[in-house]
């Protein structure tokens, strides 16, 4: 896309004129500097695309005002779509979710209650059988520390399950983990 001349002197002009007021009436309007700060990018963005449909002096801050109201609802709906995918997500991931052996249900209580770390360093053993070193490279850590979080991980949940030192014990002689 190609502008007119002068065209960028003229965006500047209303840039450095306008941002101030047309900043206050997003941040007053949003939630985080982030947001803030995408409402502001995406607002003067439309303004140089369509440079030529500013209008001329203080009707130009109005211009931007419209466009900044527009930014800022499109940015809610966008959250509102977010949030309601996220909750379809969740309830479907939750339906989705295998049923264990009756009498089990404490155990899958007891592995939702754990840190999220922890369910992945357990899942990454218990569920995709994967040993200390490839658990190393899945999480970006050495094969010493994946033990070591497993470790740590697999007592925690026995805690959880109220399992003793004794019963962790015997189940390890087993050849049981956890």
């Amino acid at each position: 896309m190609t502008h007119p001349p002068g065209a960028r002197d003229r965006f500047e002009a209303i840039y450095n004129a306008h941002y101030p007021a047309i900043h206050q009436y997003a941040a007053r309007r949003t939630d985080s500097p982030e947001d803030t700060a995408d409402v502001m990018s995406e607002t003067f963005l439309t303004a140089w695309r369509r440079i030529a449909d500013v209008p001329e002096g203080e009707a130009a801050r109005l211009w931007l005002y419209g466009v900044a109201r527009r930014v800022l609802a499109n940015q809610r709906r966008g959250q509102s779509r977010r949030a309601g995918l996220a909750e379809r997500l969740k309830d479907a991931s939750s339906a989705a979710r295998p049923s264990g052996p009756d009498g089990l249900d404490h155990v899958r209580e007891a592995f939702d209650d754990l840190p999220a770390r922890d369910r992945e360093v357990l899942a990454l053993a218990c569920w995709e059988g994967l040993t200390g070193p490839e658990i190393g490279k899945v999480l970006g850590c050495t094969a010493t520390a994946a033990r070591i979080r497993l470790h740590r991980a697999r007592k925690r949940l026995a805690k959880a399950l109220g399992l003793t030192e004794e019963d962790q014990a015997i189940a390890e002689l087993r050849g049981e983990s956890l």
